[in-house]
């Protein structure tokens, strides 16, 4: 039985082959194949996808940029002029939210500003960027016929104000660069001032006071028409120096009585006076604080009144006579006499921070120092200006600490520098000329001219 069963078996013979090979093994390569095709396929997929995600993407973005398209198209008018009317909104809002934020912090820093200011502490570093200066205008009337002897600008930077040794008052106009006003002085014919020593506007420029000799009063005008409001009585010499404090109607007024004076100009009346000097006071400044500041002549002292304490700081220098002294801000000051020194303070100090000898070298005749005749500040800054007698006019910055001067460039003029002043924004400096000294007739320049020069002051482009 079983021999008929193996029979069978070995019967059936070898199963077909197709192409040289069996049946089964056609499957098994068929199957085989079938799976690398089927993995090749795969792998192929997978890489093609790995590497069009940018194309995908891009796509994608061309279909929504279609989609979108095909919405506009289907937009009525109405509906477009909606949708733009509320884009234009969103990008208006986005505008004045920026414009705001850089509103605020414009503000901010403002009132910083002027906090540090009226505390004396705020600082601009701008005198590296001034490299020099153009023609000065020349201005120039009939109603100076005599030395220029002092010079204030009102706090908008808009009008002068000049004073001159004939007594004649004129108000010019910055921006024209002509006269607008003028008072004459006193003549035979005619009442008037005689020479006029110092003159000084208020913050808001509501008025003007006149120091004049022949008077032992104080001249209050409207700046506006230079029409006269009243004369404050009280010294018993002529005043030599007049200053408001800042923003307020307190005046400030010196004497050759070697007293000072505090008035308030809103009730035109006199409030107190001040007593220390050993001789003349020959200038006055001040600021923002409830203090003055005075020079005191032959006397050698720089005194700053502190008026709330009922006390001075004495500062003692100088070999000669201190002609004037200006407040750089409320921590330091300049002060310059007839010895030719420049001088620069500390309020915590007695002695100089600083002293330029000679600083505008010697004269050539004498063969002594040439005589500063007058001295500006731009206020909070490291800029400041000193006159000779020469006509030169020499800028200076002031370094580090306030411990040196460094002298910047000259300005050349013919005749006695006997005032200056910055404008407010420290674009120009102004200059009263003179053919004499505007304290006295010591010698005369004949070829000089008397006259008002308004100098343009150049800056480095980036910087200004």
């Amino acid at each position: 039985m079983s021999f008929f069963i193996r029979n069978q078996r070995d019967t059936r013979g070898p199963k077909r082959k197709v192409n040289g090979a069996s049946t089964k093994d056609s499957k098994s390569t068929a199957s085989k194949s079938k799976k690398k095709i089927n993995k090749k396929y795969t792998n192929d997929d997978n890489e093609s996808i790995g590497s069009t995600d940018e194309e995908f993407a891009e796509e994608q973005n061309r279909n929504q940029d279609d989609f979108e398209e095909s919405e506009e198209e289907q937009e009525t008018p109405q509906e477009k002029r909606l949708r733009l009317a509320k884009k234009y909104l969103e990008e208006i809002e986005e505008e004045e939210k920026d414009r705001a934020e850089f509103e605020e912090g414009a503000i901010a820093k403002r009132l910083k500003e002027e906090y540090l200011e009226e505390k004396g502490r705020l600082r601009k570093v701008v005198a590296d960027t001034y490299t020099g200066h153009k023609e000065p205008c020349i201005l120039r009337c009939k109603d100076h016929n005599n030395s220029v002897t002092c010079v204030c600008i009102s706090n908008d930077g808009q009008f002068l104000f000049s004073g001159s040794k004939d007594g004649s008052l004129v108000k010019w106009s910055l921006s024209d660069k002509r006269k607008l006003k003028s008072l004459k002085g006193k003549g035979k014919n005619h009442d008037g001032m005689k020479c006029i020593r110092c003159i000084a506007i208020s913050t808001d420029s509501k008025f003007l006071v006149v120091g004049c000799d022949g008077t032992k009063n104080i001249k209050v005008f409207s700046p506006a028409d230079l029409s006269h409001i009243k004369d404050l009585q009280g010294h018993r010499d002529v005043v030599s120096g007049l200053v408001f404090r800042k923003n307020t109607h307190t005046l400030y007024s010196a004497s050759m009585d070697r007293c000072v004076k505090v008035w308030n100009l809103d009730d035109m009346a006199y409030v107190e006076s001040l007593f220390g000097h050993q001789n003349g006071i020959t200038s006055i400044d001040a600021l923002a604080r409830e203090r003055a500041i005075t020079s005191g002549g032959f006397d050698g002292t720089v005194r700053i009144w502190k008026i709330v304490e009922e006390s001075q700081l004495i500062f003692n220098g100088h070999g000669g006579s201190i002609d004037s002294v200006k407040l750089i801000n409320e921590e330091n000051f300049l002060s310059c006499g007839d010895d030719g020194q420049l001088c620069v303070w500390g309020c915590l100090k007695k002695k100089p921070l600083c002293c330029v000898q000679e600083a505008h070298g010697k004269n050539e005749e004498n063969n002594l120092p040439m005589w500063i005749s007058s001295i500006a500040t731009l206020l909070n800054t490291d800029l400041v200006a000193s006159g000779a007698s020469n006509g030169v006019i020499r800028l200076w910055k002031c370094g580090e600490s306030f411990r040196s001067l460094q002298p910047l460039f000259d300005i050349k003029i013919t005749g006695f520098i006997n005032s200056l002043v910055f404008t407010p924004d420290g674009k120009y400096l102004i200059a009263g000329i003179g053919q004499e000294h505007r304290l006295g007739r010591w010698w005369r320049i004949p070829e000089a001219r008397n006259s008002i020069a308004i100098i343009p002051l150049t800056q480095n482009q980036a910087n200004t």
